[in-house]
């Protein structure tokens, strides 16, 4: 029996997979009998010997990896593709989503992307009462975890206090579910201390929302140039909204150093670049296949109803390893320890983001990618996922945020730091609202915590739930991503991150006027 066929029949007598799970892996088969986007020598022995990672998505990619519809347009005219009517009432625009989020293509094959659904749907609840309010969006966030069984959709809330965006973290904190993922966009000036103190409730029940630093991000999204804003997507990427990213390819910072020979101004002058320079080829050929040859962009209703536009979308420069390329780099040290160490791992993101933004990538936005830290894969091994402090290493969370602070602003399209908590926060999730004030005025992009104890495991950008975890390892379970979780959590060891007592640690990020 040749590979393929015998891949195709272990796929089909999986008893830990659901028919669409089957599906899905028979479809990415058939995709890999396909030959890849053509590159160089260089660049496809990189891909080969694991410098190079393109993320597992396939050898012939026909959709976007992370795709953005404006949803906002969707409510004001409808969809004639769909026959759909704009809403007029709640209901009718849940119905929309609904309806819509089922044709939005992602890398996932469902959707990563579900809007900012306070914004969306706040003008429609003026007449609703609060008891139908919870009880429309129960049902409606119940549904978005049952039809859609993936840890990676993603919706967003802020940064505007509203009624519905309250309500939805009440309804998110009830019911504990995997989906959806969930961002606030914060803003000190904006959202008001109310609307973090509700979020930081449920961050101490359900280890979500993390929470965006939506100043440092608008500025890279500024409203004139992006109208329809950015979204949070996936695993900590920021996107801009009716866009998103054609591609995601990563650089294993660790297997980057580790083949250098010579020095550090050596490396960052020449290995790096080098190696920079074969990812951004990768990611070129994978756009131009996308664009000209599956040509993707040329065939959707979401482009003709304008609700994405292919000039939108960006490609992904993705590093990680960082702490493992400095202890190469730099023997005997520690990153986000050792200040030599640390300030060198700041070094190595600012150069990475230097030779994106120098080097064209023809169909993209600007004719650039963006970097991005990428937040690792399950079966990563002795490699520390984008530019994170290694798990069972992690300092406190404010010499974390201090640490890695400073390079956060460097990774246009999302950075994925986790701060550990110890669970006993549940009993003053007041801290983890100065803990959030703090490293953002720091200087991070987006802020995690890990609150140890909680149901709902936090991976990275996404969540698992340790029961399904446990599910998982002998039966099928209904989310696509649990598998993942369960693979992380052997391999990289999860449920050993340093989770710390908050206490004082949180005085040097006090605001004024607290002690």
């Amino acid at each position: 029996m040749t590979p393929w066929r015998e891949a195709a029949l272990q796929a089909i007598t999986d008893p830990q997979l659901t028919d669409r799970q089957r599906r899905l892996r028979l479809a990415q088969i058939a995709e890999s009998l396909l030959d890849p986007p053509e590159v160089s020598a260089a660049a496809s022995a990189a891909l080969a010997d694991g410098l190079l990672c393109d993320l597992r998505e396939g050898n012939a990619p026909f959709r976007p990896r992370y795709l953005l519809p404006d949803y906002a347009r969707a409510l004001v005219q409808g969809s004639d593709f769909l026959e759909l009517e704009p809403p007029r009432d709640l209901d009718d625009a849940i119905a929309l989503l609904t309806i819509l989020y089922h044709h939005v293509p992602s890398i996932t094959t469902y959707p990563v992307y579900l809007g900012d659904l306070d914004a969306l749907l706040e003008p429609f609840a003026a007449e609703v009462d609060d008891d139908r309010l919870h009880a429309t969006l129960t049902r409606f966030w119940r549904m978005l975890d049952r039809t859609l069984p993936d840890a990676f959709t993603h919706a967003n809330l802020g940064p505007e206090d509203s009624r519905v965006g309250r309500m939805l973290l009440r309804v998110d904190r009830e019911l504990g579910q995997v989906v959806p993922n969930l961002t606030l966009k914060w803003d000190p000036e904006r959202s008001g201390a109310a609307l973090l103190d509700e979020a930081v409730r449920s961050i101490a029940a359900v280890n979500k929302p993390h929470v965006a630093n939506h100043p440092m991000i608008l500025a890279d999204f500024p409203p004139a140039r992006f109208p329809a804003g950015y979204g949070v997507v996936s695993c900590y990427n920021t996107l801009p909204v009716g866009g998103g990213s054609h591609t995601l390819v990563r650089l294993n910072l660790a297997r980057s150093a580790a083949r250098h020979q010579g020095g550090i101004e050596d490396y960052l002058a020449h290995t790096l670049p080098a190696h920079l320079g074969l990812l951004l080829e990768v990611i070129g050929a994978r756009v131009a296949f996308l664009r000209e040859q599956a040509r993707f962009y040329d065939h959707s209703f979401l482009v003709t109803e304008g609700l994405i536009d292919p000039d939108r979308f960006t490609a992904m420069a993705g590093i990680y390893g960082v702490a493992e390329a400095v202890a190469s780099l730099q023997p005997g040290t520690r990153y986000g320890h050792d200040p030599e160490a640390t300030e060198l791992g700041h070094r190595l993101v600012e150069v990475a983001a230097r030779v994106v933004a120098d080097t064209p990538v023809a169909g993209c936005l600007d004719q650039r990618a963006m970097l991005h830290a990428q937040s690792g894969i399950s079966d990563d091994l002795e490699v520390t996922a984008g530019a994170r402090i290694p798990t069972g290493d992690e300092p406190d969370p404010v010499d974390y945020a201090q640490a890695v602070a400073p390079h956060h602003h460097w990774f246009t399209s999302g950075v994925s730091d986790i701060l550990p908590v110890e669970r006993t926060v549940r009993d003053n999730p007041g801290a983890l609202a100065d803990l959030t004030r703090g490293a953002m005025a720091a200087g991070m992009r987006e802020v995690t915590f890990d609150v140890d104890g909680c149901e709902l495991v936090r991976i990275t950008g996404y969540m698992v739930r340790r029961s399904d975890v446990e599910r998982s390892r002998t039966q099928a379970v209904r989310n696509a991503s649990t598998a993942l979780g369960a693979e992380a959590i052997d391999n990289h060891q999860v449920l050993e991150r340093a989770h710390r007592v908050h206490s004082a640690e949180s005085t040097p990020f006090a605001p004024p006027g607290r002690p």
